[in-house]
C-alpha cells in the first residue's frame, strides 16, 4: 500500500461563480481508481487518468456532467 494526499475538486456548472469545492485527506490505498470508484457508484461514471512527471496522478471524472477532479500524491 502506499500513502497518498489526495485533493478531491468538484467544479461550479453555474456560469457567473468560478469557485469550486476542495477537499483533502491522506489515505493509505494499493489502486487510486479503484479508490475513486468505491466513492461514485454511478453506471456514467467517466474517468481519463493523467501522470505528471513529479508522480502524481490526476484523474478528471465525470459523472451525469459534473466535472470532478482527483489529485493523489504520493507521502
Amino acid at each position: 500500500m502506499k500513502e497518498y494526499e489526495v485533493v478531491y475538486e468538484i467544479f461550479n456548472e453555474c456560469a457567473n461563480n468560478q469557485m469550486r469545492d476542495v477537499f483533502f485527506e491522506e489515505v493509505m490505498i494499493d489502486d487510486p481508481e479503484s479508490y475513486i470508484r468505491k466513492k461514485h457508484k454511478e453506471k456514467d461514471l467517466k474517468l481519463e487518468r493523467e501522470e505528471l512527471a513529479d508522480g502524481t496522478i490526476v484523474y478528471h471524472v465525470d459523472t451525469a456532467g459534473m466535472l470532478q477532479r482527483y489529485t493523489f500524491t504520493e507521502i
